[in-house]
Protein backbone atom coordinates (compact mmCIF):
# COMPACT_ATOMS: atom_id res chain seq x y z
CA UNK A 1 0.00 0.00 0.00
CA UNK A 2 0.94 3.63 -0.32
CA UNK A 3 1.22 5.27 3.10
CA UNK A 4 2.03 8.69 1.62
CA UNK A 5 1.82 10.22 -1.84
CA UNK A 6 3.24 13.62 -2.84
CA UNK A 7 2.69 15.18 -6.27
CA UNK A 8 4.65 18.17 -7.53
CA UNK A 9 3.71 20.05 -10.72
CA UNK A 10 1.75 17.10 -12.08
CA UNK A 11 -1.20 17.98 -14.34
CA UNK A 12 -3.34 20.42 -12.30
CA UNK A 13 -1.64 19.65 -8.97
CA UNK A 14 1.07 22.12 -7.99
CA UNK A 15 1.85 20.56 -4.61
CA UNK A 16 -0.40 17.84 -3.19
CA UNK A 17 0.30 15.50 -0.26
CA UNK A 18 -1.99 12.60 0.63
CA UNK A 19 -1.86 10.03 3.45
CA UNK A 20 -4.15 7.21 2.30
CA UNK A 21 -5.18 4.31 4.50
CA UNK A 22 -4.85 0.61 3.83
CA UNK A 23 -8.27 -0.09 2.31
CA UNK A 24 -10.57 2.06 0.19
CA UNK A 25 -9.29 5.46 -0.90
CA UNK A 26 -12.25 7.43 -2.29
CA UNK A 27 -11.57 10.57 -4.33
CA UNK A 28 -14.63 12.72 -5.03
CA UNK A 29 -15.16 16.12 -6.59
CA UNK A 30 -16.44 17.81 -9.75
CA UNK A 31 -15.16 17.03 -13.20
CA UNK A 32 -11.79 18.67 -13.74
CA UNK A 33 -10.81 18.61 -10.05
CA UNK A 34 -7.88 16.27 -10.75
CA UNK A 35 -9.17 12.92 -9.45
CA UNK A 36 -7.96 10.91 -12.43
CA UNK A 37 -4.67 12.83 -12.36
CA UNK A 38 -4.00 11.35 -8.92
CA UNK A 39 -4.71 7.84 -10.22
CA UNK A 40 -2.40 8.52 -13.14
CA UNK A 41 0.34 9.50 -10.71
CA UNK A 42 -0.07 6.23 -8.80
CA UNK A 43 -0.03 4.27 -12.07
CA UNK A 44 3.33 5.88 -12.92
CA UNK A 45 4.81 4.12 -9.87
CA UNK A 46 4.78 1.00 -12.06
CA UNK A 47 6.68 0.31 -15.31
CA UNK A 48 5.19 1.83 -18.44
CA UNK A 49 3.49 5.09 -19.35
CA UNK A 50 0.64 5.01 -16.87
CA UNK A 51 -3.09 4.69 -17.28
CA UNK A 52 -3.36 7.46 -19.89
CA UNK A 53 -0.26 6.37 -21.83
CA UNK A 54 0.66 10.04 -22.10
CA UNK A 55 4.07 11.38 -22.97
CA UNK A 56 6.04 12.52 -19.94
CA UNK A 57 5.96 16.15 -21.06
CA UNK A 58 2.14 16.00 -21.07
CA UNK A 59 2.10 14.85 -17.44
CA UNK A 60 3.97 17.96 -16.27
CA UNK A 61 1.79 20.91 -15.24
CA UNK A 62 1.15 23.07 -18.31
CA UNK A 63 2.06 26.36 -16.63
CA UNK A 64 4.73 24.85 -14.39
CA UNK A 65 8.53 24.88 -14.57
CA UNK A 66 8.63 21.94 -17.00
CA UNK A 67 9.24 18.83 -14.92
CA UNK A 68 7.09 16.91 -12.45
CA UNK A 69 7.63 14.70 -9.42
CA UNK A 70 5.86 11.79 -7.72
CA UNK A 71 7.08 10.57 -4.34
CA UNK A 72 5.58 7.72 -2.35
CA UNK A 73 6.21 5.89 0.90
CA UNK A 74 5.33 2.20 0.82
CA UNK A 75 3.69 0.60 3.82
CA UNK A 76 5.32 -0.52 7.02
CA UNK A 77 8.72 -0.95 5.34
CA UNK A 78 8.81 2.81 4.67
CA UNK A 79 10.40 2.24 1.25
CA UNK A 80 10.74 5.57 -0.55
CA UNK A 81 9.96 5.58 -4.29
CA UNK A 82 10.20 8.64 -6.51
CA UNK A 83 9.80 9.23 -10.22
CA UNK A 84 9.41 12.20 -12.52
CA UNK A 85 11.26 14.40 -14.98
CA UNK A 86 13.50 17.45 -14.94
CA UNK A 87 12.72 20.63 -16.86
CA UNK A 88 15.94 20.23 -18.85
CA UNK A 89 14.91 16.73 -20.03
CA UNK A 90 11.07 16.59 -20.12
CA UNK A 91 10.92 13.17 -21.83
CA UNK A 92 13.61 11.45 -19.73
CA UNK A 93 12.14 9.61 -16.78
CA UNK A 94 14.09 9.46 -13.52
CA UNK A 95 13.34 6.69 -11.00
CA UNK A 96 14.77 6.36 -7.50
CA UNK A 97 14.21 3.77 -4.78
CA UNK A 98 15.46 4.76 -1.32
CA UNK A 99 17.51 7.48 -3.00
CA UNK A 100 19.31 5.16 -5.44
CA UNK A 101 18.72 5.67 -9.16
CA UNK A 102 17.23 2.66 -10.94
CA UNK A 103 15.09 1.78 -13.98
CA UNK A 104 11.33 2.04 -14.35
CA UNK A 105 11.12 -1.73 -14.86
CA UNK A 106 12.60 -2.23 -11.38
CA UNK A 107 9.45 -0.69 -9.88
CA UNK A 108 7.62 -3.97 -10.52
CA UNK A 109 9.68 -5.55 -7.74
CA UNK A 110 8.07 -3.22 -5.20
CA UNK A 111 4.51 -2.60 -6.40
CA UNK A 112 1.76 -4.37 -8.34
CA UNK A 113 -0.69 -1.85 -9.77
CA UNK A 114 -3.75 -2.50 -11.94
CA UNK A 115 -6.32 -0.06 -13.23
CA UNK A 116 -9.65 0.24 -14.96
CA UNK A 117 -10.67 3.47 -16.68
CA UNK A 118 -13.71 4.47 -18.76
CA UNK A 119 -11.48 4.32 -21.85
CA UNK A 120 -11.10 0.57 -21.26
CA UNK A 121 -14.83 -0.13 -21.52
CA UNK A 122 -14.34 -1.01 -25.20
CA UNK A 123 -11.34 -3.27 -24.57
CA UNK A 124 -12.99 -6.31 -26.13
CA UNK A 125 -13.73 -4.55 -29.41
CA UNK A 126 -10.47 -2.58 -29.65
CA UNK A 127 -7.48 -3.77 -31.74
CA UNK A 128 -5.53 -6.75 -30.40
CA UNK A 129 -2.69 -4.48 -29.26
CA UNK A 130 -4.89 -3.05 -26.50
CA UNK A 131 -5.72 -6.52 -25.14
CA UNK A 132 -2.03 -7.50 -25.27
CA UNK A 133 -1.20 -4.40 -23.25
CA UNK A 134 -3.88 -5.31 -20.72
CA UNK A 135 -2.60 -8.90 -20.54
CA UNK A 136 0.96 -7.68 -20.03
CA UNK A 137 -0.13 -5.62 -17.02
CA UNK A 138 -1.82 -8.70 -15.56
CA UNK A 139 1.30 -10.74 -16.22
CA UNK A 140 3.63 -8.11 -14.78
CA UNK A 141 1.75 -8.20 -11.48
CA UNK A 142 2.52 -11.93 -11.23
CA UNK A 143 6.00 -11.86 -12.79
CA UNK A 144 7.97 -8.64 -12.14
CA UNK A 145 10.63 -9.63 -14.69
CA UNK A 146 8.03 -9.53 -17.47
CA UNK A 147 8.52 -5.80 -18.13
CA UNK A 148 12.20 -6.27 -18.83
CA UNK A 149 11.57 -9.24 -21.11
CA UNK A 150 8.99 -7.40 -23.22
CA UNK A 151 11.22 -4.32 -23.42
CA UNK A 152 14.18 -6.35 -24.66
CA UNK A 153 12.05 -8.30 -27.14
CA UNK A 154 10.55 -5.12 -28.59
CA UNK A 155 13.96 -3.42 -28.83
CA UNK A 156 15.47 -6.38 -30.68
CA UNK A 157 12.46 -6.55 -33.02
CA UNK A 158 12.68 -2.86 -33.90
CA UNK A 159 16.40 -3.21 -34.63
CA UNK A 160 15.74 -6.28 -36.81
CA UNK A 161 12.98 -4.52 -38.75
CA UNK A 162 15.30 -1.59 -39.41
CA UNK A 163 18.12 -3.90 -40.48
CA UNK A 164 15.86 -5.84 -42.87
CA UNK A 165 15.08 -2.58 -44.64
CA UNK A 166 18.74 -2.29 -45.73
CA UNK A 167 19.67 -3.56 -49.19
CA UNK A 168 22.62 -5.49 -47.73
CA UNK A 169 21.95 -6.12 -44.04
CA UNK A 170 24.73 -7.30 -41.73
CA UNK A 171 23.85 -11.00 -41.52
CA UNK A 172 25.80 -11.61 -38.31
CA UNK A 173 24.06 -8.73 -36.55
CA UNK A 174 20.72 -9.92 -37.96
CA UNK A 175 21.33 -13.41 -36.59
CA UNK A 176 22.26 -12.00 -33.17
CA UNK A 177 19.08 -9.93 -33.02
CA UNK A 178 16.97 -12.96 -33.90
CA UNK A 179 18.59 -14.95 -31.10
CA UNK A 180 17.66 -12.16 -28.69
CA UNK A 181 14.09 -12.07 -30.00
CA UNK A 182 13.78 -15.83 -29.69
CA UNK A 183 15.05 -15.94 -26.11
CA UNK A 184 13.01 -13.04 -24.80
CA UNK A 185 9.97 -13.83 -26.94
CA UNK A 186 9.70 -17.38 -25.62
CA UNK A 187 9.94 -16.09 -22.04
CA UNK A 188 7.24 -13.47 -22.72
CA UNK A 189 4.98 -16.11 -24.24
CA UNK A 190 5.45 -18.53 -21.33
CA UNK A 191 4.68 -15.85 -18.73
CA UNK A 192 1.54 -14.71 -20.56
CA UNK A 193 0.26 -18.25 -20.92
CA UNK A 194 0.89 -18.99 -17.26
CA UNK A 195 -1.19 -15.92 -16.38
CA UNK A 196 -4.02 -16.88 -18.73
CA UNK A 197 -4.06 -20.49 -17.53
CA UNK A 198 -4.09 -19.64 -13.81
CA UNK A 199 -6.65 -16.85 -14.23
CA UNK A 200 -8.92 -18.95 -16.47
CA UNK A 201 -8.92 -21.75 -13.90
CA UNK A 202 -9.85 -19.36 -11.13
CA UNK A 203 -12.63 -17.70 -13.13
CA UNK A 204 -14.14 -20.99 -14.27
CA UNK A 205 -14.33 -22.28 -10.69
CA UNK A 206 -16.17 -19.24 -9.33
CA UNK A 207 -19.87 -19.54 -8.48
CA UNK A 208 -22.39 -17.34 -10.30
CA UNK A 209 -22.39 -13.73 -9.09
CA UNK A 210 -23.20 -10.17 -10.17
CA UNK A 211 -20.03 -10.27 -12.26
CA UNK A 212 -20.16 -12.79 -15.13
CA UNK A 213 -17.32 -15.27 -15.52
CA UNK A 214 -14.91 -14.71 -18.36
CA UNK A 215 -13.11 -17.37 -20.35
CA UNK A 216 -9.59 -16.47 -21.49
CA UNK A 217 -7.49 -17.95 -24.28
CA UNK A 218 -4.56 -16.76 -26.38
CA UNK A 219 -4.75 -16.78 -30.16
CA UNK A 220 -1.55 -16.68 -32.14
CA UNK A 221 2.05 -17.80 -31.99
CA UNK A 222 3.26 -19.98 -29.13
CA UNK A 223 6.41 -22.04 -28.75
CA UNK A 224 9.92 -22.29 -27.43
CA UNK A 225 12.98 -20.23 -28.35
CA UNK A 226 14.19 -22.69 -30.98
CA UNK A 227 10.85 -22.66 -32.80
CA UNK A 228 10.71 -18.85 -32.84
CA UNK A 229 14.32 -18.58 -33.99
CA UNK A 230 13.64 -20.94 -36.88
CA UNK A 231 10.52 -18.97 -37.90
CA UNK A 232 12.40 -15.67 -37.82
CA UNK A 233 15.24 -16.97 -39.97
CA UNK A 234 12.85 -18.54 -42.48
CA UNK A 235 10.72 -15.39 -42.61
CA UNK A 236 13.39 -12.79 -43.39
CA UNK A 237 12.33 -12.23 -47.01
CA UNK A 238 8.64 -12.13 -46.06
CA UNK A 239 9.24 -9.71 -43.16
CA UNK A 240 11.49 -7.47 -45.28
CA UNK A 241 8.74 -7.18 -47.88
CA UNK A 242 6.12 -6.43 -45.22
CA UNK A 243 8.34 -3.94 -43.40
CA UNK A 244 7.63 -5.62 -40.06
CA UNK A 245 7.96 -8.94 -38.23
CA UNK A 246 4.90 -11.07 -38.93
CA UNK A 247 5.33 -13.82 -36.36
CA UNK A 248 6.00 -13.82 -32.63
CA UNK A 249 4.36 -12.94 -29.31
CA UNK A 250 3.77 -9.36 -30.47
CA UNK A 251 1.05 -10.72 -32.78
CA UNK A 252 -0.92 -12.63 -30.13
CA UNK A 253 -4.49 -11.71 -29.18
CA UNK A 254 -6.31 -12.27 -25.88
CA UNK A 255 -9.70 -13.84 -26.64
CA UNK A 256 -12.34 -13.30 -23.97
CA UNK A 257 -15.66 -15.12 -23.83
CA UNK A 258 -18.75 -14.82 -21.64
CA UNK A 259 -18.70 -18.29 -20.08
CA UNK A 260 -22.30 -18.25 -18.88
CA UNK A 261 -23.53 -17.37 -22.38
CA UNK A 262 -20.81 -19.21 -24.35
CA UNK A 263 -20.36 -16.16 -26.57
CA UNK A 264 -17.55 -13.75 -27.33
CA UNK A 265 -17.21 -10.81 -24.95
CA UNK A 266 -17.07 -8.52 -27.99
CA UNK A 267 -20.71 -9.44 -28.70
CA UNK A 268 -21.92 -8.73 -25.15
CA UNK A 269 -23.72 -5.56 -24.14
CA UNK A 270 -21.72 -2.58 -22.89
CA UNK A 271 -22.80 -3.31 -19.31
CA UNK A 272 -21.87 -6.97 -19.60
CA UNK A 273 -18.46 -6.10 -21.04
CA UNK A 274 -17.73 -3.81 -18.10
CA UNK A 275 -18.88 -6.48 -15.64
CA UNK A 276 -16.69 -9.09 -17.37
CA UNK A 277 -13.71 -6.78 -17.15
CA UNK A 278 -14.33 -6.13 -13.47
CA UNK A 279 -14.65 -9.86 -12.85
CA UNK A 280 -11.27 -10.48 -14.51
CA UNK A 281 -9.56 -7.79 -12.43
CA UNK A 282 -11.10 -9.01 -9.16
CA UNK A 283 -10.08 -12.62 -9.81
CA UNK A 284 -6.61 -11.50 -10.83
CA UNK A 285 -6.21 -9.44 -7.64
CA UNK A 286 -6.90 -12.58 -5.62
CA UNK A 287 -4.39 -14.54 -7.71
CA UNK A 288 -1.69 -11.90 -7.19
CA UNK A 289 -2.36 -11.88 -3.45
CA UNK A 290 -1.89 -15.62 -3.26
CA UNK A 291 1.27 -15.77 -5.36
CA UNK A 292 3.09 -12.67 -4.16
CA UNK A 293 1.75 -12.41 -0.65
CA UNK A 294 0.46 -8.87 -1.20
CA UNK A 295 -2.64 -7.76 -3.05
CA UNK A 296 -2.10 -5.32 -5.94
CA UNK A 297 -3.09 -1.69 -5.68
CA UNK A 298 -6.27 -1.21 -7.71
CA UNK A 299 -7.13 2.06 -9.44
CA UNK A 300 -10.80 2.21 -10.45
CA UNK A 301 -11.69 5.40 -12.27
CA UNK A 302 -15.40 6.31 -12.32
CA UNK A 303 -16.30 2.63 -12.00
CA UNK A 304 -19.19 3.10 -9.55
CA UNK A 305 -21.10 5.61 -11.68
CA UNK A 306 -22.04 3.00 -14.29
CA UNK A 307 -23.22 0.27 -11.92
CA UNK A 308 -26.70 -0.09 -10.43
CA UNK A 309 -26.90 0.14 -6.61
CA UNK A 310 -27.03 -3.65 -6.10
CA UNK A 311 -24.03 -4.37 -8.29
CA UNK A 312 -22.20 -1.41 -6.76
CA UNK A 313 -22.69 -2.83 -3.27
CA UNK A 314 -21.60 -6.25 -4.52
CA UNK A 315 -18.43 -4.71 -5.98
CA UNK A 316 -17.55 -2.97 -2.70
CA UNK A 317 -18.16 -6.22 -0.80
CA UNK A 318 -15.81 -8.15 -3.10
CA UNK A 319 -13.16 -5.44 -2.93
CA UNK A 320 -13.16 -5.27 0.87
CA UNK A 321 -9.97 -6.58 2.47
CA UNK A 322 -8.23 -6.85 -0.91
CA UNK A 323 -5.52 -4.30 -0.27
CA UNK A 324 -5.58 -0.64 -1.24
CA UNK A 325 -8.28 0.36 -3.73
CA UNK A 326 -8.37 3.88 -5.15
CA UNK A 327 -11.75 4.92 -6.56
CA UNK A 328 -13.03 8.14 -8.10
CA UNK A 329 -16.49 9.62 -8.52
CA UNK A 330 -18.25 12.94 -8.73
CA UNK A 331 -20.72 12.19 -5.91
CA UNK A 332 -19.82 10.96 -2.40
CA UNK A 333 -23.18 9.17 -2.25
CA UNK A 334 -21.93 6.66 -4.84
CA UNK A 335 -19.70 5.20 -2.11
CA UNK A 336 -22.15 5.13 0.81
CA UNK A 337 -22.20 1.32 0.76
CA UNK A 338 -18.51 1.22 1.68
CA UNK A 339 -19.25 2.53 5.15
CA UNK A 340 -16.81 4.32 7.42
CA UNK A 341 -13.82 2.10 6.66
CA UNK A 342 -12.32 4.31 3.94
CA UNK A 343 -10.03 7.27 3.37
CA UNK A 344 -12.27 9.92 1.82
CA UNK A 345 -10.68 12.84 0.00
CA UNK A 346 -12.66 15.68 -1.55
CA UNK A 347 -11.04 17.69 -4.34
CA UNK A 348 -11.97 20.98 -5.92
Amino acid sequence: MLARLVLTNLRNHTDLALTPGAGFVVLTGPNGAGKTNILEAVSLLAPGRGLRRASLSEVARADGPGGFGIAATLGAEAVEIATGTLAAAPERRVVRVNGATTTANALAEWLSILWLTPAMDRLFVEPASERRRFLDRLTLALSPAHAGETTRYDAAMRARNKLLADDLPDRDWLAALEVQMAQHGATVDAARRDTVSALSERLASQPPSDFPRAGLTLDGWSGDADALLHSLREGRIRDAAAGRTLIGPHRVDLIVTHLDKTSLAALASTGEQKALLLGIVLAHADLVGERRGNAPILLLDEVAAHLDPARRASLFERLARRGQIWMTGTEPALFDAIGADATRITLG
